[in-house]
Formats: structure tokens, C-alpha cells, sequence
């Protein structure tokens, strides 16, 4: 993942990573630019996920990782009791924002994905979209929204697949700015015999099913500006390079664009896979 730092060898024990360092970097990272710029328009993964878990009114609904509030807002359309977290306050005043104009009742509230500050139990349905899996101790972040879902409640997940369009974008960054050793790739949230790892023990079914985001910019060149500018790891990795690998970079990611565009019209349509995951607790 391209906004983890190097490992720090001092802190390290055993060849494992640094991951309180991964976090702090990865903070910096997503702190960086305005992930709502990119965030906003993958409001559709929200609402698709909000019907795949078959949410009821009335339900406690936990968001982790929330960003800017895609899943948080759908689910208090459908009349939930809705908490959205980040550890990003400005990620969080932009759902806040979001929530006001549309006149609905969310609790806003900063947290750790791996340190939530919720009792057992807690909640009938714990979600997140493309952002608990960029957690770095992945085992710590599935073991606390498994904490504070209750028996017989659901955790809804949207995880970029490794084989999608952002998955690879990620190893194609990745050989230009490589991860830490040890550190778990975040698409591993997007396959099925990882989530079995991460939730299999509390779970009494997990349904995941590929689906399909398109994203749809004005063209490939304005697909990287943007991304450039406002999403917080592509900004980092592009600025951690000189400006000639900056243009492999940019070259390279063109090129990947390419291989998955389907407008045929100059217009950027790139269908990236993810799964769509729904795990019943025991």
C-alpha cells in the first residue's frame, strides 16, 4: 500500500513491521488532499451495500472508516441510528457537512478502526466501504467490528478486489514506492479465503460477491489530476519521487488506464471490481 513508511528497524521485532509508524504515515496520507473530491462519487457502493445487508429502520449502525460518510448517509435514508467514524477529523467535518444539507441525524464521532471506543455488542450492523481495509494490522481492525457487532448482527464490507482496476493501481504504485516489509497488502480484504481468516471464527455465514464501480471522468488525463491532487496516497507517492519517476509514474498508470477503459470515445469509463460482503455474526 502506497502510503505505509518504510519499516523502522529499531522498533521492529522479529522482521515485523512497525505498524504504529505504518499508522501515523498512513494518517499523514489521508489527511492529505480531499478524499471527498474522489470519496463522492462512489455514493452508489453505499447504497448498494445498505440493500445488500437489508437494513431494517431503527437498527444502530456503526460506519468505520466512514471517510466522507458514503455508507452514513445511506443508512439514515433508511431511518437508522447511525454513528460514522474516522480517525480523519476533516474527513468527518465533510460528512457532518453532507448530513446537514440533506437533513439527517448522524453521530459524528473520531475513532481508531482498531481501537473502537465502543462497548461489546454495541451495534445491529457495523459497515464500511474501502476503508477499514487499508487498516494496517488488518487482524486487530476485523476484531473490533466483530467487538462491537452483537450476536446475530451484520458487518457489511466494500473491498477492492486484488484483480480490479484499484487493485491494480495499487501494485502498480507499489513498484514505484514499495510497502514495508510485513505489512499486509489492503486488497486482501478483497478475497474471500482472507476474510474467512479475518472473520471466520465469529461468524455464522459470510456472503461475498464480486461486483463491479465504474468510475467516469472526463478523460484519462483528467482521471489523474484529480487523483493526483486530491487523493491523499497517490498525492504521497507522486511526492515521495523525482520528477522523472514521476513521469514513469504517470506513464505507467496511463498505460494501466488503457487496459481497462471501455468509453471508446476518449472519455475515461474504467470498471473497477470489488467484493460486496455480508458477514452474520454468531
Amino acid at each position: 500500500m502506497v502510503t505505509a513508511p518504510s519499516v523502522n528497524s529499531q522498533n521492529s521485532q522479529a522482521g515485523r513491521p512497525d505498524l504504529a509508524a505504518v499508522k501515523t504515515r498512513q494518517h499523514g496520507a489521508w489527511s492529505s488532499g480531499d478524499y471527498a473530491v474522489v470519496g463522492t462519487t462512489l455514493q452508489i457502493v453505499g447504497e448498494d451495500l445498505c440493500e445488500a445487508i437489508d437494513l431494517r429502520s431503527g437498527q444502530k449502525v456503526l460506519d468505520v472508516a466512514a471517510g466522507n460518510g458514503n455508507v452514513s448517509l445511506a443508512a439514515a435514508r433508511r431511518w437508522c441510528d447511525v454513528t460514522s467514524t474516522d480517525y480523519v477529523p476533516a474527513l468527518l467535518e465533510g460528512g457532518r457537512q453532507r448530513a446537514a444539507a440533506e437533513r439527517l441525524k448522524i453521530e459524528f464521532s473520531e475513532a481508531d478502526a482498531e481501537a473502537l471506543p465502543f462497548a461489546d455488542n454495541s451495534f445491529d450492523v457495523v459497515v464500511s466501504t474501502f476503508g477499514v481495509m487499508f487498516t494496517p494490522d488488518q487482524e486487530k481492525a476485523a476484531a473490533e467490528m466483530a467487538r462491537v457487532c452483537r450476536s446475530g448482527g451484520k458487518i457489511g464490507l466494500a473491498n477492492w478486489t486484488p484483480e480490479g482496476f484499484i487493485g491494480q493501481l495499487f501494485k502498480t504504485i507499489g513498484a514505484h514506492v514499495p510497502p514495508p516489509a510485513g505489512v499486509k497488502s489492503p486488497a486482501m480484504w478483497g478475497t474471500k479465503g482472507r476474510l474467512a481468516e479475518l472473520f471466520g471464527g465469529n461468524a455464522a455465514s459470510i456472503k461475498a460477491e464480486p461486483r463491479t464501480f465504474a468510475f467516469r471522468y472526463r478523460s484519462p488525463e483528467h482521471f489523474m489530476d484529480v487523483f493526483k491532487t486530491y487523493y491523499g496516497p497517490t498525492l504521497k507517492a507522486f511526492a515521495a519521487l523525482e520528477p522523472l519517476k514521476q513521469a514513469v509514474l504517470h506513464a505507467d498508470i496511463i498505460e494501466l488506464i488503457a487496459r481497462f477503459n471501455r468509453s471508446g470515445d476518449g472519455t475515461l469509463i474504467v470498471p473497477s471490481e470489488y467484493l460486496e460482503v455480508v458477514i452474520t455474526q454468531r
